[in-house]
């Protein structure tokens, strides 16, 4: 098992920059982006060594971070 210095759900502010601009993307540009974020995340991991299960264990924790971001963006904006 790899240790991870910065857990990919506990970086805070690729969370809320991620989920910030999937607010404003929709379609074919959300993709890319995601796509985009989702491919440099895993060169970072691949480049500290860490195994592909761990690659993968990380990619769900951030994609799941940052589902609950937008999830909590949506009930905000529907309270406010």
């Amino acid at each position: 098992m790899t240790l991870l210095q910065f857990p990919s759900h506990r970086r805070t502010a690729d969370i809320r920059r991620c989920a910030a601009t999937l607010r404003d993307l929709h379609g074919e540009k959300a993709n890319q982006f995601w796509r985009n974020e989702m491919a440099l995340l895993v060169s970072a991991l691949r480049e500290v060594g860490a195994c592909e299960a761990e690659i993968s264990h990380q990619a769900q924790m951030f994609m799941n971070a940052v589902q609950l971001e937008l999830q909590a963006g949506f009930v905000s904006e529907s309270i406010g």
